[in-house]
């Protein structure tokens, strides 16, 4: 049976039990995390010595807390949790976050610890996020239960489900400070005592802030329940999965790290081709599939064009497309070829993919560029087009407005950008771009890996069911 997570994701009231007045502990944190995005719901705050913390009075005692609170988050050692939770039950608290991790993951204690608080779930009917979880995070709802130093979170339409603590921690400081896109919701799992994977998808598969769906696993606890969920959703949005523990180490691995009993992986592999999710095999693809569907809609197809400012790149990308990806690099139609040729020197002969830069040495970046991708996208034998741009300190460098204006020109058709050449240019041209909705790559393999990803997001969301 699914759990309804409406409460979880968007709370109006909030009590952090284990609340810190102490800078760097995680009842401190999560307070100034709350507080840093501005969330407009009632948050009290419970600490047995009572007092202030960060200006907001202090309950101390659960017994203290006012009517009506919809979620606790318990931030305490895992020895106090269950005793913390029964004094929330009979306050009437419904919806929990558990933070503390020393439970199965560690020993047979532990698992002890746990059992004592699956029985209160199964005995009350209570939603449990938890235990061993970083949090979770509802943008549109202006709320984190993360405890890890955050501040304000950029929001964003895609959410993440992730079996993992990092994701909402320092993972999710890298895409703050180093990427330019924001998140909707995300789940950290823990241990999957109450809510798992299948709850979560479920939920996400119908929220209206959700566009799509980007997941982490080391296991799936209900595999029957969580492709019922996943067939469904893979029609409405697409989901991408990163599914660890492939490996006999990486799969004992993942035993330590969240008592995750992870399956044989051909026949994980099967159930997810078979429900639609779309399987990734890098822990960087997590990041650049929340990127790129934040920016660009799905390609229609496989196939791809793209311009180069040299025959080497375009030899050894269209080996990498065609021999490791499988995106096709076609050929396009003789009216766009003719196009590229009469924009050339004629010592060239244009086809695809393109090579670009003769042209843009005598016409300059803008022009020789800017009229190639409009050539391609226009081609009726391309899905996406990828610009290799040179930019050197010293040379003349256009301003990037143009690819923002010719990516919105055709909006059903994903232009994604790398580069070569100087680095200072590149991260100008990176933060001016994906601000306004292109995404770059630094590496100009990356944006035909992102490419191939979506492909078979596209795929998926549109199979047959024969």
């Amino acid at each position: 049976m699914l759990k309804d997570l409406r409460t979880l994701f968007e709370p109006k009231s909030i009590a952090i039990i284990g609340a810190s007045s102490k800078p760097g502990k995680p009842g401190h944190e999560v307070i100034r995390n709350i507080l840093a995005n501005g969330y407009e719901g009632q948050l009290h705050l419970v600490n047995p010595k009572g007092g202030t913390i960060l200006g907001m009075n202090a309950y101390s005692s659960i017994g203290e807390l006012p009517e009506g609170v919809d979620v606790a988050v318990i931030i305490l050692p895992a020895q106090d949790t269950a005793t913390a939770i029964r004094a929330c039950v009979d306050h009437g608290i419904k919806s929990y976050v558990l933070a503390a991790g020393g439970f199965s993951e560690v020993d047979e204690k532990g698992e002890a610890l746990q059992d004592e608080i699956v029985s209160i779930i199964e005995s009350t009917g209570i939603r449990v996020l938890g235990p061993n979880t970083s949090g979770h995070t509802s943008t549109p709802a202006k709320f984190t239960s993360s405890f890890f130093p955050l501040g304000e979170l950029p929001k964003g339409s895609v959410s993440y489900i992730a079996q993992t603590g990092n994701f909402a921690t320092h993972t999710m400081r890298h895409i703050m400070t180093h990427e330019n896109f924001g998140v909707c919701r995300v789940v950290g799992l823990g241990n999957k005592l109450d809510v798992d994977e299948a709850d979560a998808l479920a939920y996400l598969a119908d929220d209206d802030e959700t566009s799509a769906i980007v997941m982490y696993l080391e296991s799936v606890k209900n595999p029957q329940k969580f492709m019922a969920v996943a067939d469904g959703a893979t029609r409405k949005k697409p989901v991408i999965m990163l599914k660890s523990g492939r490996s006999e180490k990486g799969s004992k691995a993942a035993v330590a790290h969240t008592a995750a009993m992870a399956s044989n992986d051909k026949i994980v592999d099967g159930m997810l081709k078979q429900v639609g999710v779309t399987r990734i095999y890098r822990y960087s693809h997590l990041i650049t599939a929340g990127k790129v569907l934040s920016h660009m809609p799905l390609p229609k197809g496989n196939r791809v064009s793209f311009l180069a400012p040299s025959g080497a790149m375009l030899v050894s990308l269209t080996d990498v497309c065609e021999n490791d990806l499988g995106l096709e690099v076609p050929e396009i139609e003789e009216s766009s070829r003719q196009k590229l040729q009469d924009m050339s020197p004629d010592y060239i002969r244009m086809r695809n993919p393109v090579d670009i830069w003769p042209a843009a040495s005598v016409q300059g970046i803008e022009r020789a560029y800017g009229r190639a991708m409009e050539i391609v996208l226009e081609d009726p034998n391309i899905d996406a087009v990828v610009p290799i741009l040179m930019l050197l300190e010293g040379m003349e460098i256009p301003s990037m407005q143009f690819i923002v204006d010719i990516a919105r020109k055709y909006p059903e058709k994903p232009v994604y950008v790398s580069f070569t050449g100087d680095k200072k240019p590149e991260e100008e041209a990176k933060a001016f771009l994906e601000a306004n909705g292109v995404p770059t790559f630094p590496m100009i393999e990356d944006p035909f890996e992102a490419l191939e990803i979506m492909a078979r997001c596209r795929k998926a969301m549109t199979r047959s069911d024969t």
